[in-house]
This record gives C-alpha cells, sequence and structure tokens, in this order.
C-alpha cells in the first residue's frame, strides 16, 4: 500500500495491522476480565493525533472492556460481524453486524460481552481529549489520563 510521506501508510487491510503487544492495560487482576480480546489500533497506523480508531475482536466469553464511563471521551462502535451483548447501566442490548452504538462523555457506563459461540468484530472510535478519566461503576477502579497514558487507581486514591 502507499505512503503518503513515508511515516505512514495512505491505505491498509485492516485485518492485517498489528495486534496490540500488550493485550490490556489493566492491573493484573482487571486484566483477565478481558482475555479473548484483539484490538488493532488503527488510529496509530495513521499517525491519527484527534480520534482513535481500533479494529477489535472479541472470542467467546470475553468482554471489550470493564463497565466504564468516560468523563470526557465520546465513543463510537459499529459492529461489523458477529453479535455481543451491550451493557449499559443496568441494561442490555443484543448488537449483531450493521448495528451501532455511541456514549457520549459523562453518560452511562457500558461494555460489549460476547456471549456467542463465535468471534465478533466491531469499530471502536474515540476522541483523545487530553484530562479524561474513566469510572467503573462495579469495580474498585478509576482510570486517568496522564501525557497519553492511563494511570489506573482504587476509588480512594491509591495506586495499582
Amino acid at each position: 500500500m502507499g505512503k503518503n510521506d513515508g511515516a505512514q501508510p495512505h491505505a491498509i487491510v485492516a485485518a492485517e495491522a498489528e495486534p496490540r503487544r500488550k493485550p490490556s492495560n489493566y492491573p493484573p487482576e482487571f486484566a483477565k476480565r478481558v482475555e479473548g480480546r484483539t484490538k488493532r489500533a488503527l488510529g496509530d497506523v495513521f499517525g491519527l493525533a484527534n480520534f482513535g480508531v481500533n479494529l477489535t475482536t472479541l472470542q467467546p466469553g470475553a468482554c471489550s472492556a470493564l463497565q466504564h464511563a468516560h468523563a470526557r471521551q465520546d465513543e463510537f462502535v459499529y459492529v461489523l460481524e458477529g453479535e455481543a451483548v451491550l451493557v449499559t447501566g443496568e441494561e442490555e442490548t443484543l448488537l449483531r453486524a450493521g448495528m451501532c452504538a455511541g456514549f457520549k462523555a459523562g453518560g452511562v457506563s457500558h461494555h460489549l460481552e460476547n456471549r456467542s459461540s463465535g468471534p465478533m468484530t466491531y469499530l471502536e472510535i474515540g476522541d483523545r481529549t487530553p484530562g479524561d478519566s474513566a469510572t467503573y461503576p462495579h469495580d474498585d477502579l478509576v482510570a486517568t489520563l496522564h501525557d497519553g497514558a492511563w494511570v489506573f487507581t482504587r476509588k480512594d486514591g491509591t495506586r495499582y
């Protein structure tokens, strides 16, 4: 595929992008809950600075993330293949290929769970607003974005 300035390509086959080397940034006791999730950071491939795009695949039994809500980041997901249950707050919605969902900053907590017998793949798009944080209503966890990296603490402020 062609390159735009020698640094990033103009176009790629999304499924051929390298998966993230580190499957999760969560502390180890939480990271095991997203095992079976593979993210391909497509936005990073192109050097996008204002928003991120991930091609994410969840194997049966995997979750997209711990249920969370961002303070400043809007998020959007579009299901490409398979199906997953979208958990928002205490509600559940079955998402199938062709369906999408959006989450406004400061809105309801959410995540996807693949409860099916096959893999599901979706695009995940979010902005990269500085100073973002995420709360996890069902876990003793808070994430704060510092200099482009997530820092995880307990709700009392102690670090993991």
